[in-house]
C-alpha cells in the first residue's frame, strides 16, 4: 500500500512538473503571437520579387503601428477586406502627399522618388492624386507584376498591422529588413 502511495506520488509530481511548465509556456507562446510578433509566409506573387519570393518566411511585428505611422521604404502587411492572405507591399506614399506613378517611376509632390530596392521598372502608370489622411500607398517591388494599391485603392492606415523586419527562411537569404 505504501508503495502505491509513492509512485501515485511521483506521478503526481511528474504531471504537475509537466503542466506547470507546459502550460505557462505555451500562454506565453500564444499571447507573444497574437500581441507582439507573427511569422507569415509569402504565399503567392511575384510582387516582391526578387527582394521576397514565394516560399520566403518573413518575421513581422504589431507592436510599431501602434505608436506611431509606417513609415516610406518599409514592408508592411495589410489586412485588406476581401482578401484571404495579407498584402506584404513596400510603403511608397504617406497621407496627404502628392503621388504619381509614370514610366514605371513614383513621384512624390513632383519629385522623382529613389527607389533602390524595385529592380524591375515599369507597370502601370497612375495619374496625380493626393493620398488621403489616413491612409497610404503600398506597392511591389516589381513593379511590373505587382497587384497593390496602384489596383486597389489607397490603403487605410488601420489595415496595416504589421511590419516586416526579418527574412529567415530560406536560411540563405536571412536578412534584417531596413
Amino acid at each position: 500500500m505504501e508503495n502505491k502511495t509513492r509512485i501515485s506520488r511521483i506521478f503526481l509530481k511528474i504531471l504537475w512538473d509537466i503542466f506547470s511548465v507546459t502550460i505557462p509556456a505555451l500562454l506565453i507562446a500564444l499571447f507573444v503571437n497574437v500581441y507582439v510578433v507573427e511569422a507569415v509566409e509569402i504565399e503567392m506573387g511575384s510582387s516582391m520579387e526578387p527582394n521576397m519570393y514565394v516560399g520566403y518566411r518573413v518575421m513581422t511585428e504589431k507592436i510599431s503601428y501602434r505608436f506611431r505611422d509606417p513609415q516610406r521604404g518599409e514592408v508592411v502587411v495589410a489586412d485588406v477586406p476581401d482578401m484571404e492572405a495579407g498584402l506584404i507591399k513596400r510603403v511608397v506614399a504617406l497621407p496627404g502627399e502628392v503621388f504619381a506613378v509614370r514610366e514605371g517611376h513614383t513621384y512624390i509632390n513632383g519629385e522623382r522618388l529613389d527607389e533602390p530596392w524595385v529592380t524591375h521598372i515599369g507597370g502601370r502608370d497612375y495619374s496625380t492624386s493626393v493620398v488621403p489622411e489616413g491612409h497610404i500607398f503600398i506597392v511591389g517591388d516589381n513593379r511590373v507584376a505587382s497587384r497593390d494599391s496602384l489596383v486597389i485603392v489607397p490603403i487605410p492606415l488601420e489595415d496595416v498591422t504589421r511590419r516586416a523586419w526579418l527574412i529567415y527562411w530560406p536560411l540563405n537569404e536571412f536578412e534584417i529588413l531596413p
